[in-house]
């Protein structure tokens, strides 16, 4: 099989504006200024693609398309910082490294590609995992700061919950793609696959 690494943290790197490190606080027309360059350098890049053409073209106004979404989403977050904000960061990295992976995987054929967009899909439930229980717990501490130990209690408790469903998601994920691997094999070879897929996480 074609190796694709999906390491988020590069893609989301690779796909991101050169937007800077835009200050905490940002005024309206300063705001304004920032999002008109965004939509310009999302118009250049998607020109860029006209001359491509089949997946090549594809995979690269998926990454325009990207850009634009992680871009805005950062500019969001810096002209309004807030916990829901910076999850919406995430949630952009996640989704736009997820759709340039899945066209990548048109490259492939057969259980090859179907793995490989399980493999994709695996890593945009992890991220956006990881961003809704790091929400999730930013939220409880921050309700919990300053306030009674039962509050304090009760935000360790939603820490928690948040962390184990983050991990629930992620093991969900990963079983599809070892049960999409299987697919590869036949008869008894396949049924052991299956087998070692449902005891490996607990299905």
């Amino acid at each position: 099989m074609k190796n694709l690494n999906f390491n988020l943290s590069a893609i989301a790197i690779a796909l991101t504006f050169g937007v800077g490190a835009l200050a905490e606080t940002m005024t309206k027309d300063d705001y304004k200024v920032a999002m008109d360059k965004v939509s310009a350098e999302y118009k250049t890049a998607k020109e860029g693609c006209a001359p491509m053409t089949g997946n090549l073209k594809d995979i690269c106004v998926a990454e325009a398309k990207g850009k634009h979404k992680i871009a805005k989403a950062e500019l969001e977050a810096s002209y309004k910082p807030s916990v829901k904000t910076r999850y919406e960061v995430g949630v952009a990295k996640a989704e736009s490294a997820y759709a340039v992976a899945k066209e990548k995987c048109d490259d492939l054929a057969g259980n090859t590609k179907d793995v490989c967009v399980k493999q994709a899909k695996s890593t945009q439930v992890t991220a956006k995992a990881d961003a809704k229980a790091q929400m999730k717990i930013s939220d409880a501490n921050a309700s919990a700061h300053d306030k009674t130990k039962e509050a304090q209690v009760k935000a360790s408790d939603q820490t928690t919950k948040a962390r184990t469903d983050a991990a629930d998601d992620k093991r969900d994920a990963q079983y599809k793609v070892e049960k999409e691997k299987c697919d590869s094999f036949a008869g008894n070879a396949k049924d052991n696959c299956l087998a070692q897929a449902k005891s490996r996480f607990g299905k």
